[in-house]
């Protein structure tokens, strides 16, 4: 007896996410070996990938776990700081930029997560508005002992003179890949389904016997780990490292991105985190002297439209009609060629030409018999066996 394994469809949604920031990365690669990509376009991409990471990580937090979390900035902080301390000692004893950057994002990503533990412990049992308070608090906290310490450069900031380069884009991308990775298949195990039942319902989830406390840690903890390499990442890209980059307000950019990108949305946080990022970046560069200071009321502008966009009620046929045309766009690429590949005839076939193991004669002259009810069958074998 020969059991045959069931082959797996490639799902399109699973892997979108990959295929999406491996095509990006090869373009830039492409572009920049044939000497077309700029140094201020390398720099912009590089934002763009230490900002997909902070968007989906903390994605992981607030949309998947339900928690809001406004201490983002706080752990991309604790990054930066010390993955440019690592950095500045390694270059002294490793020749290698690529060996030194890759120790500098281990050790600034464990010390983000350890951070995420320490707070996590005493504050995860906070609810709401209580552990936004809380977060916003640590986030300011670190913030300020980061700008008095002498070692970390104080209010000038910590000088990083061996700065990666143009290429650090390519270990920006590679950074977002792998962090989408972790986390959308975290979502789709055992764990992220706890995870999203804690969001759904606490109370639900705790009498199923799910470790909520656990959980939470987890979800925190994780979160903080990826936020402190992109902390890293953006160490490597500029000098100084003033703390003042770190403030309320960066956190609360990093939370529109999540919001604006949809909660528990992987995609939507990637599409809003590179959006956002890139006008954020041209508004600075294209705007000049007095015109500066209507960046903030343009971006405003910007993200009123997409808050509306995504929610308001009179934009629902417009954005139905969008989403409309994509799904025909995606069934006519798609789920044709998945049909055809397997032999089977596409929706729109006419219905001669669909092959059927009952021939439609057969199938129209068959009599159909109504069953009888348990009841009645039952009475007549009784009948039956009375009579016999």
């Amino acid at each position: 007896m020969t059991v045959t394994a069931e082959k797996k469809k490639f799902r399109l949604k699973y892997y979108g996410n990959y295929l999406l920031l491996a095509a990006v990365l090869l373009l830039l690669i492409v572009l920049d070996v044939s000497g077309v990509l700029k140094r201020s376009s390398a720099l912009t991409f590089t934002r763009i990938g230490y900002s997909i990471i902070l968007a989906v990580s903390l994605n992981l937090v607030v949309g998947f776990l339900g928690e809001l979390s406004l201490g983002h900035a706080g752990f991309m902080c604790v990054g930066a700081y010390v993955g440019c301390l690592t950095s500045n000692y390694l270059y002294t004893v490793i020749d290698s930029p690529v060996i030194v950057v890759l120790l500098a994002l281990a050790v600034g990503g464990v010390a983000a997560a350890l951070f995420g533990l320490l707070i996590g412990l005493p504050t995860l049992r906070l609810k709401g508005d209580y552990l936004a308070i809380v977060t916003l608090a640590f986030g300011e906290i670190i913030r300020t002992v980061c700008r008095n310490q002498e070692f970390l450069g104080g209010a000038m900031g910590l000088d990083n003179p061996n700065k990666y380069g143009k290429e650090l884009y390519i270990i920006a991308f590679l950074a977002a890949l792998v962090t989408v990775a972790v986390i959308q298949n975290l979502m789709r195990s055992k764990h992220g389904r706890a995870i999203q039942a804690i969001r759904d319902n606490e109370i639900a989830a705790r009498a199923m016997g799910v470790n909520v406390t656990y959980y939470k840690l987890v979800g925190f903890v994780i979160a903080a780990f990826f936020a402190g390499i992109a902390g890293v990442i953006y160490g490597q890209q500029v000098s100084p490292i003033s703390s003042n980059a770190f403030d309320y307000n960066y956190s609360i950019d990093i939370l529109v991105m999540v919001v604006l990108g949809g909660m528990g949305n992987i995609t939507g946080s990637i599409i809003a985190a590179s959006l956002l990022t890139y006008i954020d970046v041209t508004l600075v560069s294209q705007l000049s002297g007095n015109a500066v200071m209507y960046k903030s009321l343009i971006y405003a502008l910007i993200l009123i439209f997409m808050i509306l966009w995504n929610n308001a009620p009179f934009m629902l046929p417009a954005r139905d009609w969008v989403r409309g045309k994509f799904t025909d766009l995606r069934r006519a690429l798609f789920r044709r060629r998945a049909a055809e590949s397997e032999g089977e005839p596409p929706a729109t076939a006419a219905w001669d030409k669909i092959p059927t193991k009952i021939p439609m004669d057969a199938l129209l002259s068959t009599d159909i018999v109504p069953e009888r009810s348990h009841g009645g069958e039952r009475k007549e074998d009784e009948n039956e066996s009375m009579g016999s």
